[in-house]
């Protein structure tokens, strides 16, 4: 028999039972698509992920004062340990691993514009912080070095503040009063994805000023351990992220010789980094892409078995066809071939239907305007190679065993069947 006549009669068996084939082909269509959209998702939301992770920075680590665990330099353990303007100064003189270096001060306090009044967080902080804080504005500009440097009362406002204080008005150029004292809005920042943030909030929602007009118009009120100078929080950026590990053990040994604790004592500072935090991500959404992929390829591993099962059901239809031909002069061969074919059509053409259906899903999800929450998939060639090595041995476990079933019946029984 040749290939055109196989072809033929294949066909033609696959179209006399059309709602079957269709339901057949329609578990592996799906299995296919399957696998190429639910790990696109996973990558997606991956990608989206570190994307949003970048909004806080890259390569930073962020230092609270802790509590000291072992003695040290005659001083007893379990001693409070606060953070001030110096240990910053400090840092950026001596940590030839840091990179840059801002104290952050942070207060939520009574803000009050023409139009309308709010109580938001308001961070002091140095120029520099905006750089590695990835912070961008839409209007106006950012705060510079002689902000800084003369305690200018300026501020830059986050979107979501920006929306409240000034609706539907021009922010920039504008007075705000912020604890009783005028500030001129000099820059709104562009909207950030942002998840979440160390602090206070995400930066959508806050006010930034210059850390030296906060410590003097916005100190924060006196208390056990609250001195001048005091700051909440250190907010450092690494050199070489390859030497990210000596960076922070350098700051340790500056704070450590300052406040008197030992170096190697963890809980005295604690500490996050973005690099951690990066992997920590990133080993979540490989775990979460490898199931919606195991998932997946159990649902095409599902219709593989429903072309099998189709398959069987042809074979024990078809008995009686099986003894006419073989008893015509047709081998064995001829009928092995000829199941085997029809399996191999319906699994590839359910493959290619799928393999159009998964990536056309993929590419409409990453051009429509999607929600924040609903990332855009990523087409991964990795899964649609593992879909078709799948399809791949479906094709053959499903082909083979009727296949060779049919083949094996004897003319004298087919002839027999009912």
């Amino acid at each position: 028999m040749n290939f055109k006549e196989l072809f033929r009669q294949t066909l033609n068996a696959i179209f006399a039972h059309k709602m079957r084939s269709f339901l057949t082909m329609f578990g592996i269509i799906w299995g296919i698509a399957s696998v190429i959209l639910l790990v696109g998702l996973g990558k997606g939301f991956s990608k989206d992920q570190k994307e949003r992770l970048k909004t806080i920075g890259v390569d930073l680590a962020i230092v609270w004062g802790g509590r000291t665990s072992s003695q040290a330099g005659g001083y007893a353990a379990g001693r409070d340990i606060r953070l001030s303007v110096d240990d910053a100064i400090a840092i950026k003189n001596e940590c030839y691993l840091i990179k840059t270096v801002s104290p952050e001060l942070r207060r939520n306090v009574q803000e009050v514009s023409a139009f309308n009044a709010a109580n938001r967080a308001v961070r002091g902080v140095w120029p520099e912080y905006q750089r590695f804080r990835s912070l961008k504005t839409s209007e106006g500009r950012l705060m510079n070095e002689a902000d800084e440097k003369y305690s200018n009362r300026v501020v830059v406002l986050g979107v979501e503040a920006a929306q409240q204080l000034y609706p539907g008005k021009p922010a920039v150029g504008a007075l705000l009063t912020m604890n009783g004292v005028p500030y001129q809005v000099i820059g709104v920042l562009e909207k950030k994805k942002q998840n979440g943030s160390y602090g206070s909030g995400p930066d959508n929602t806050q006010l930034f000023v210059p850390y030296s007009s906060m410590a003097r118009d916005m100190p924060p009120p006196e208390r056990p351990g609250i001195q001048p100078g005091w700051i909440n929080n250190l907010v450092v950026e690494v050199q070489d992220p390859e030497e990210h590990v000596k960076a922070v053990k350098q700051v340790y040994a500056v704070l450590g010789r300052r406040h008197h604790f030992d170096p190697t004592d963890k809980d005295a500072l604690l500490v996050w980094d973005t690099l951690n935090g990066a992997k920590l991500t990133e080993r979540i959404f490989s775990v979460m892409t490898m199931f919606f992929g195991a998932v997946a390829v159990m649902t095409l591993l599902l219709g593989g078995i429903g072309v099998m099962n189709i398959m069987l059901v042809s074979v024990t239809e078809r008995t009686r066809e099986i003894g006419v031909r073989k008893a015509l002069g047709a081998t064995a061969k001829d009928i092995g071939r000829q199941f085997l074919a029809e399996a191999a059509i319906l699994t590839t053409v359910s493959g290619v239907l799928g393999f159009i259906s998964g990536v056309g899903i993929c590419l409409i999800m990453a051009l429509a305007p999607m929600p924040d929450f609903i990332p855009h998939p990523v087409i991964s060639p990795l899964a649609i190679i593992g879909s078709l090595l799948t399809l791949s041995v479906i094709t053959i476990a499903a082909g083979v065993y009727p296949a060779n079933r049919a083949a094996g019946l004897t003319p004298v029984e087919c002839l027999r069947s009912e």
